[in-house]
């Protein structure tokens, strides 16, 4: 018996068993070439990037790259094929000094100076997006988990805030465009010809004229993109915290708010900020949306350098607190350049060239370690209230 079976325990090599070696194993060389495919794509802009953005000398940073706006870079090659690269203000004094020398000059759009803008823009319609977002997904997640009896009418809200996450970007920069940028409503005295409707108030007009392509209406349309993944993130972080939490303080006399706001919402709010990784990420990587409801794909100034009346010499300190006021508003009504429009910008509509492959993959760069950089400070801070919040 022992010559036909040495090992008793050891099983036949099946069908079945060599099916599920064989699945396994396609499991595994799928999960490797993902892996692998990523990690080639973060080491190729990682390779092509990483010298536009960091320098071998001190300070070890292209500080110019990361602190100008962007501008048209101007090269200039003499007769031995020299090129100088230089920017509208230094092209005639080179041409100037290289006289006979000077054989041609090239100009590339957006390609010159750096990307302040671009930064600044993406990182103020973030902001924007993720406070409205997490405002408005973190209340309808309550409601729906804590409030809403269940039935056919909260399973239907669901399924639709599923459904709202499949929907294609740029439907939602078409509605971000018709809902913020031509009908919101404004306080004002001169209403818009374009206005929708005016309600007479009491000192003031309630003008539906929306409110151009500003911060605020790319914001807010970054909000509804990814406004179902923090609402049903959420929702499930709400649901996970056991009941015994809430009996005992409803037991304690508690009412129902202070029930979710002491039992319930600190233990849930590590896999809340979870949520808000997700969507500060695609929030920062959305061209579409922006596209039509707040971005620019050139802008001399950054968002706080408005123009505006200077004061008179004798004015008080209302009037400069009052403008001073109005200049930071304004930061929100301000149409921004953004990194994803300006990736978009350089790769489809700039010639292909040495120059524009340098900017648009710096670009690239950045824009990955400032993402990465914000999953980073998020996990970090989960992990913080995890430990603080043990249960």
């Amino acid at each position: 018996m022992s010559e036909l079976n040495p090992n008793p325990f050891a099983g036949d090599m099946t069908s079945a068993r060599r099916q599920e070696s064989a699945v396994r194993w396609f499991l595994r060389l799928s999960t490797a070439l993902i892996v692998v495919v990523t990690l080639s794509i973060v080491a190729h802009i990682f390779i092509k990037g990483a010298p536009i953005t960091f320098r071998s000398e001190f300070p070890f940073v292209n500080v110019k790259f990361l602190t100008e706006l962007p501008g048209t870079l101007h090269v200039i090659f003499d007769k031995q094929g020299h090129a100088i690269e230089t920017d509208v203000n230094g092209a005639d004094a080179i041409k100037k000094q290289l006289g006979e020398q000077f054989r041609e000059e090239k100009t590339i759009s957006y390609s010159g100076g750096g990307i302040l803008g671009p930064i600044v823009g993406t990182a103020l319609l973030v902001v924007v997006s993720v406070t409205v977002a997490l405002f408005l997904g973190v209340a309808s997640a309550i409601y729906l988990s804590e409030y809403a009896s269940h039935g056919k009418r909260v399973e239907m809200i669901r399924l639709a805030i599923l459904n709202l996450a499949g929907v294609p970007s740029v439907v939602f920069g078409l509605f971000g465009l018709g809902a913020f940028v031509l009908t919101a409503p404004v306080l004002t005295d001169t209403p818009h010809e374009r206005s929708l409707l005016v309600i007479p108030l009491l000192f003031t007009k309630l003008s539906f004229q929306g409110w151009d392509t500003c911060v605020l209406s790319g914001g807010f349309t970054l909000a509804f993109v990814i406004l179902p993944v923090i609402i049903t993130a959420s929702e499930q972080c709400l649901q996970a915290v056991p009941q015994g939490f809430r009996e005992t303080s409803m037991a304690l006399g508690a009412t129902r708010w202070q029930t979710i706001w002491r039992a319930v919402l600190p233990f849930a709010t590590p896999g809340i900020l979870t949520s808000s990784i997700l969507g500060i990420a695609r929030a920062a990587g959305e061209t579409a949306p922006i596209m039509f409801t707040a971005a620019l794909a050139f802008k001399d100034k950054l968002p706080w350098q408005k123009d505006m009346t200077a004061l008179p010499p004798d004015a008080g300190w209302f009037a400069h607190w009052e403008q001073s006021v109005e200049r930071f508003l304004g930061i929100f009504t301000e149409s921004v350049q953004a990194l994803p429009y300006h990736i978009y910008t350089l790769a489809a509509r700039i010639p292909h060239n040495e120059y524009s492959e340098r900017a648009q993959y710096g670009s690239v760069f950045v824009f990955l370690v400032l993402v990465a950089s914000l999953a980073a400070t998020s996990i970090w801070m989960r992990r913080r209230l995890r430990a603080k919040y043990k249960w």
